[in-house]
This record gives C-alpha cells, sequence and structure tokens, in this order.
C-alpha cells in the first residue's frame, strides 16, 4: 500500500492543463492512491522504499540461507540442502556435498542490497524532473523482481526437501557435557532462595573447572553440599531436561501461523 501511488498532474507537477479529477478516478480505477505531491513524475523515495522492502525480504532469506549453511558444516551436521543421486558438490573433490542452494541465495541478497543504493540515488532528481533515473531503474526495478522470485522459489525448494538429522542435534547437545544447563541451575538455586551473587559463583565455579576437565557438569554438581543443601536429585535433574526449553515454543508457531489460534 505504501507504494500504490499514482499521478496525472501535468509536466511539472501543478495540474495546469489537467483537472485534478482525471487523476482521482484513473487512480482509483486503478486501485492506486493519488501522490500526495508530484512533480513530473512521482518522487523517487516511493521506488526506494519498494526495492529497499524487496532488500529486506532478501535479506530474510540470506539470515536463513546462512543458517543451513552452518548446519551442513561437517563438525555440525544437523541439517542439510537435499543432495541429488547425479549432483556434484566438487569438480575436485568428489566427497564434497557443498550447500550450493543457499551460496546462491546468500550471493543474490547482496545484489538486492547493491540496488537499495542505486535506488537511493535516484530520489534526488534535478528540479521538476532530470532523467538521470531512468536508465538506473530499468536494470534495478526488473532484475530487483526477478531475483527475489527466484530466490523465494529456491529457498522452498530447500526447505520442502530439507534432510534432518535429530540424532546429530542430540549428540551435539551432549559435546559441553550438560554445560549448557548452567542457567536452569542457576534459577533453580535463586528459586530456593540462595542469592544470585552466590548461586552464580557457585555454578560458575564448578563450570569452569568442567571446561578444563572434561567431567559431567551434572555429577560436579551432585558433589557440592551447597547445591545439596538446596536442590534434592530430582530437582537438579529436572535442571538438565533438554525438553524443558521446548515447553512454549507453540507461542511462536502461533505467532507466525504455524498451528491454530
Amino acid at each position: 500500500d505504501a507504494v500504490s501511488v499514482g499521478m496525472i498532474s501535468g509536466a511539472v507537477g501543478n495540474y495546469a492543463q489537467v483537472d485534478p479529477i482525471v487523476e482521482q478516478k484513473t487512480c482509483a480505477r486503478l486501485g492506486l492512491r493519488p501522490a500526495s505531491i508530484s512533480t513530473q513524475v512521482i518522487q523517487r523515495d516511493v521506488h526506494a522504499e519498494f526495492v529497499a522492502t524487496l532488500a529486506l525480504i532478501g535479506c530474510t532469506l540470506e539470515k536463513i540461507s546462512v543458517e543451513l549453511r552452518h548446519l551442513q558444516r561437517t563438525e555440525v551436521l544437523e541439517a542439510e540442502e537435499p543432495f541429488t543421486k547425479n549432483q556434484k558438490g566438487s569438480s575436485a573433490m568428489p566427497h564434497k556435498r557443498n550447500p550450493i542452494g543457499s551460496e546462491n541465495i546468500s550471493g543474490l541478497a547482496r545484489v538486492l542490497r547493491s540496488n537499495v543504493q542505486a535506488a537511493m540515488e535516484n530520489v534526488a532528481l534535478w528540479h521538476e524532473r532530470d532523467i538521470s533515473h531512468s536508465s538506473v531503474e530499468r536494470i534495478i526495478l526488473p532484475d530487483s523482481c526477478i531475483l527475489l522470485d527466484y530466490m523465494l522459489q529456491r529457498m522452498s525448494g530447500i526447505l520442502e526437501n530439507l534432510v534432518v538429522y535429530p540424532e546429530r542435534m542430540r549428540r551435539n547437545l551432549q559435546l559441553t557435557r550438560g554445560l549448557i544447563f548452567s542457567q536452569p541451575v542457576l534459577l533453580a538455586l535463586t528459586g530456593k532462595g540462595m542469592s544470585r551473587e552466590e548461586a552464580y559463583q557457585i555454578v560458575q565455579e564448578h563450570a569452569m573447572r568442567c571446561w578444563q576437565s572434561g567431567e559431567d557438569f551434572q555429577q560436579a554438581l551432585a558433589q557440592d553440599p551447597r547445591i545439596g543443601a538446596r536442590l534434592s536429585a530430582d530437582e537438579l535433574a529436572k535442571c538438565f531436561d533438554a525438553s524443558t526449553g521446548l515447553q512454549h515454543v507453540h507461542t511462536i508457531y502461533r505467532r507466525v501461523g504455524l498451528i491454530d489460534e
């Protein structure tokens, strides 16, 4: 709606040779609003906003792409793009399974952002209008629209066929031997009356030692009488339940329309 405007206001925008009613009726027929102020053309900040919006959508696609590229790294491998039977990841290294779709989208997002700069350069036209913007818009407007359409189509295909590895996710969660649950332990201790400063100091003390020694974090905490005085074995074990982190995700899914109200 912000960019759905039109104008028929004459050569310099003052309706010298045309009644404004012509503009109003024509725009209404086309589903547009008459531009509040125009010269020989609609002000180019409208076009800049449109191109910027396309680039912002592209940024979101790139954000997803970057996440997928990281998830497909060999040392992470929690998800990866679909890899067809005869596809090649590298002409030199047959073992490669590169996320070429996500890499492609990341690159094209840069093109969309560069087009925003060109669109902004078009805003400051001379007087009622010079024609310097025209050659730029003939490139960036169709290119940005076509590029974003392609990026959306390609991302849809990637997500529809995404390969996910839940077991690898579980394994990665265990890499720190329980250290990722330090916050639930901290909150449980404060919930039992321990000051936050003392609870933080105790939990951090064990966490730093476990980082260095590689020992299990839960076992280290269970052996500390200061923690045992506040938390039972079951209460401590509950702090290490990964499913607790998912207890409110339905709220997020509902907000983005993935589940019904």
